[in-house]
């Protein structure tokens, strides 16, 4: 195997990683939750977490250069779902359908097929793309650990890495 495709690997892993420890956190929530807001200026739980649950998707479609609505229709998905147990199904068919898609690039595409977002003056490299699609899930589950926290459940650092 190439280094290449060593370092796609850990970067998937790590998505799963983040994907699997936001699955335990969206699990703890109770309905009468959903409509926290740390702030009237941030997203909602259910907000924050419709969010979540959309990156691969709504990521995919942004580096498969869909059009705004295109993307804002894959981001939307969700909308309407408030069963944890759904959401939780929806985030894991997401991850598969994304994983699925960086699989199928041979390692010429990942390092040097490069897409456009449509709010962007240039393109990425798919290997950025997944590098983006990464940090975005994490920086999003790390924001659904403080809503929790926040919200008196009995989160720990411990449980990020599970």
């Amino acid at each position: 195997m190439s280094g290449t495709f060593t370092v796609r690997d850990h970067l998937l892993e790590e998505l799963e990683l983040s994907i699997r420890t936001s699955c335990s956190f969206i699990a703890q929530i109770q309905p009468s939750e959903w409509d926290f807001r740390p702030q009237d200026n941030m997203r909602s739980l259910l907000e924050l977490v419709h969010h979540l649950v959309a990156i691969p998707a709504s990521d995919l479609a942004i580096l498969q250069e869909k059009t705004e609505h295109e993307v804002a229709a894959v981001e939307n998905g969700a909308a309407g779902i408030t069963s944890p147990d759904e959401l939780i199904q929806r985030f894991q068919a997401n991850l598969a359908t994304f994983r699925q898609y960086i699989l199928s690039l041979s390692e010429e595409e990942l390092l040097n097929q490069s897409s456009k977002a449509y709010y962007l003056e240039h393109g990425m490299v798919q290997i950025k793309w997944l590098i983006e699609v990464v940090t975005h899930t994490f920086h999003h589950r790390s924001q659904l650990y403080n809503y929790l926290k926040q919200n008196g459940h009995d989160v720990n650092f411990f449980m990020l890495y599970m």
